[in-house]
């Protein structure tokens, strides 16, 4: 069997902030009767017939199970006490502007991963301060005094454990994963806590007797690759502490995006909604094929009149699948859908990587 010699460039200090639960605490935020209330940001199914998503929900909500992507009639169902609110992306753009401005204070080094998070490589820092710790501490403090909001960071010496480290203790978290306790952090890892290990891969590991990291670890790397391609490389360097990506400050945004116009119009719903699955299949073909996922997910419609309609929908976790991107895209044109007026043009976008 060959040997990879496993180089790890641990000198970095990395910081992953992450809001926590950025629309509907914006929301809570601006509107104080909502505090201690469970808030869902999406349009009041009874208002819409049962139709819409849920873009996010606040801890509260979340009590009761309601997560981003699920419906807003289910939501309903679990919780009918919830307040729904329609929500303001413009608004939660301008509010990402001003957390943006803050991380800028301490290095130019932010790489932005979505509104509610970021990447900072704080190795070099404005502030000239050695603790990393010290950085998102800082920061924390100021996102909550200025902006009156609350976020989590992980700490660490590369993205990958930093983007961990964010998640363990969220509310209000601050986690650190030194490089000395990395592998024995990893070791105990279930593999779907690993980044990038969805549902259907994780199930695709479990049958091959791989359920936490330690198993990663002392896997073939070879064996890994011929099971799952690169993935499986990459998913062995991650498992052993190694992730060289570099933050990236002039990251340029980008979407991928399928389109079809139709000769002849489409009418039945039944074919709109079978022409929308498989923009949403070539979608999620594409997102795989270039190792990217999204948490936006936008659908075009354009009518006989030419009258063209978007609409988007902001989840709270990335996507590339095509089960995932389709329900949401489905729930999207429910939303929009004309009736007895023909489609000449369907679009299914995902951007926000």
């Amino acid at each position: 069997m060959l040997v990879f010699p496993l180089i790890n460039d641990t000198s970095r200090k990395i910081i992953h902030i992450d809001m926590d639960a950025f629309f509907a605490s914006i929301e809570e935020r601006d509107n104080p009767e909502l505090k201690g209330k469970p808030v869902v940001i999406a349009r009041n199914p009874l208002e819409t017939g049962g139709r819409g998503v849920v873009s996010t929900a606040n801890y509260e909500a979340r009590k009761y199970g309601i997560h981003s992507a699920m419906s807003a009639k289910e939501a309903y169902e679990l919780c009918p006490q919830a307040i729904f609110v329609s929500g303001n992306y413009a608004h939660y753009q301008e509010v990402s502007r001003q957390m943006h401005d803050i991380f800028h204070r301490y290095t130019d080094e932010v790489e932005g991963m979505a509104l509610d998070e970021a990447y900072l490589d704080v190795t070099v820092n404005k502030i000239n301060a050695t603790s990393a710790v010290k950085i998102a501490k800082m920061i924390q403090h100021d996102i909550f005094t200025e902006l009156q909001l609350t976020s989590s960071a992980g700490v660490s010496y590369n993205k990958f454990l930093a983007k961990i480290a964010s998640d363990i203790e969220k509310p209000r978290g601050l986690t650190l994963i030194p490089p000395e306790d990395a592998l024995s952090f990893l070791a105990d890892l279930p593999v779907e806590k690993f980044h990038g290990v969805g549902a259907k891969t994780a199930e695709k590991l479990e049958t091959l007797g791989i359920t936490k990291g330690s198993e990663i670890q002392n896997a073939s790397p070879q064996f890994l690759a011929e099971k799952l391609g690169v993935f499986g490389w990459q998913l062995y360097l991650k498992a052993n502490g190694i992730h060289q990506s570099p933050v990236k400050p002039n990251r340029i945004r980008k979407s991928v995006g399928k389109e079809k116009t139709y000769g002849k119009l489409l009418y039945l719903e039944v074919d709109i909604k079978a022409e929308v699955s498989k923009l949403s299949q070539r979608v999620a073909t594409s997102l795989q094929d270039k190792k990217l996922k999204g948490h936006i997910i936008v659908i075009k419609i354009r009518y006989a009149d030419f009258t063209t309609l978007t609409k988007r929908l902001s989840l709270d976790d990335k996507v590339d699948d095509a089960d995932a991107i389709d329900q949401c895209a489905q729930k999207l044109l429910d939303e929009t859908l004309r009736d007895t007026v023909g489609i000449r043009l369907l679009g299914v976008t995902v951007t926000g990587f």
